[in-house]
């Protein structure tokens, strides 16, 4: 089950939300409850299979045990040999990654098969946090209930935001009163509406009028409109999801970061990366790039100091990229931004002495205008769309193939009411072509346009003879076929 993709989980959360706001009114809606809705979303959402080997599958839940005993055996070892720097810091650190490299690794090197769970990426980066705090010595060892809700705290636990231990661990033990939870619960309340409009309302509707019918053609005017469109879906999805689990979070007392901050608006690169997914790009600052950069110039690793920061960005978005996927439109994501961070921070440089670029309401304007086109170009890249054939956007099932009938349906997603023509071949022979137009109410019911999309039609004499027969339904004028196509008819 995939957290706020559909109103079935948020039917599902009311069981939660509704006690948490009976509790909360009387001030009881404490770390108690949180851990025990925790454990009991945890149950529902990973009791699903996970094939680790083919035709050997496993239930999620026992291989998000194994995570977390994992990790928590990591960080005590770790903290109880002293959390030095060093090799001991090193061994950690890769401990608490082998996991989410073996489920981005493992199906590569062993297809059909499968390791890691929904949200192992963000849960590593909280596993992580934790490790690099020990080591900084900003952090005790944490309890392992503590330890625990922080990696699996379920608003967050899909795809962020990114908290931090540090701020995590004082606020899901605090005890709130009545009025402190009204507060929290006014927070909430304003990003659950927030959440709806932007993934429900905006992102779908970008989705089924632009979206999809841009990924459905192949030509260059269409790859520009999808990127316009694969933006703004993106941001709006993203950050509709981030609304609802910041929301939930303020309803158990945890004041998750805000991850979005109007990034459209930026005015340059590096702002950019202040405002979007902005607990991700702050982890990767704060935990690579600064350290680093602090290394690289203690250390005086290069001869020129401009090269530190320069490969700082190659280094921290090369891995952003690769923590992504190991596809290589994922790395070339990552080190795209590096030279454009790279690219910016040259410029800034050079401005600063030479004073070309002036602040003022028109270079605001084309700076945002600029900024935007780069954007849009890099989560163009993201989608990993550019050369990748046209999607289908037809919508379509045979629903039987015999001596006597062929019949079934077909809808055009972009065209809703469209009449779609159909060609029948037998293997490479073309036998005939014919409408789908007849009207069923189970179509309209199904929001299939205005109905008239069905076919039923006589098998061809041809095809009733010797046999058998493999027949093809294709959409006429193009290979592309309906869905169960071929289909094998057989006559006695």
């Amino acid at each position: 089950m995939i957290p706020y993709a559909d109103f079935t989980y948020f039917g599902l959360l009311l069981y939660a939300a509704v006690p948490t706001l009976i509790l909360g009114l009387f001030g009881k809606a404490g770390w108690r409850w949180a851990t025990l809705i925790t454990a009991g979303m945890l149950l529902v959402q990973y009791h699903g299979l996970l094939n680790i080997r083919p035709h050997f599958p496993v239930r999620e839940i026992w291989i998000v045990i194994g995570f977390a005993v994992w990790q928590w055996a990591t960080v005590w070892v770790f903290a109880k040999s002293g959390a030095r720097g060093g090799w001991p810091f090193y061994v950690a650190i890769a401990a608490s990654l082998l996991p989410l490299a073996a489920s981005k690794f493992f199906p590569v090197v062993s297809p059909g098969s499968e390791f890691g769970f929904l949200g192992i990426s963000y849960i590593t980066f909280r596993a992580l946090d934790v490790v690099i705090c020990l080591r900084d010595k900003v952090i005790a060892l944490p309890g392992t209930l503590d330890f625990l809700m922080f990696l699996f705290f379920f608003p967050t636990i899909s795809a962020g935001p990114i908290d931090r231990y540090q701020r995590f661990a004082v606020e899901w033990r605090k005890t709130r009163t009545r009025a402190e939870f009204l507060v929290d619960l006014d927070g909430a309340v304003h990003r659950i509406f927030r959440g709806f409009f932007y993934k429900f309302i905006l992102a779908a509707l970008i989705k089924q009028y632009w979206l999809e019918r841009a990924a459905s053609s192949g030509s260059f005017t269409a790859l520009v409109s999808y990127m316009y469109a694969y933006s703004f879906y993106l941001f709006f999805d993203f950050a509709g999801y981030s609304a609802f689990a910041i929301a939930l979070s303020y309803l158990f007392g945890v004041h998750t970061p805000e991850n979005f901050d109007r990034p459209f608006l930026a005015r340059n690169i590096r702002d950019f990366w202040n405002r979007w997914h902005i607990t991700l790009s702050f982890w990767f600052r704060d935990h690579v790039y600064m350290r680093f950069l602090y290394a690289a110039m203690r250390g005086k690793w290069f001869a020129h100091k401009e090269v530190a920061p320069i490969a700082g960005y190659f280094l921290a978005f090369g891995l952003m990229g690769l923590w992504h996927g190991p596809e290589l439109h994922y790395i070339a994501y990552g080190f795209y931004q590096a030279v454009l961070l790279s690219a910016f921070h040259i410029f800034s440089r050079w401005n600063k002495v030479h004073r070309y670029w002036r602040d003022g309401l028109a270079s605001r304007v084309v700076a945002i205008f600029i900024t935007f086109q780069f954007v849009c170009v890099g989560l163009l890249i993201f989608s990993g769309r550019i050369g990748a054939a046209p999607l289908p956007h037809f919508a379509s099932k045979i629903e039987h193939a015999d001596c006597a009938v062929i019949s079934g349906w077909i809808w055009d997603k972009n065209d809703m009411d469209a009449e779609v023509n159909i060609e029948l071949w037998d293997r490479d022979q073309y036998v005939m072509s014919f409408p789908a137009n007849q009207f069923r109410l189970d179509l309209v019911d199904a929001g299939y346009g205005n109905g008239r999309h069905a076919f039923k039609i006589p098998t061809p004499p041809q095809l009733r003879g010797q046999g058998p027969h493999t027949i093809h339904l294709r959409v006429a004028g193009t290979k592309q076929e309906l869905t169960d196509s071929p289909r094998v008819i057989r006559c006695q």
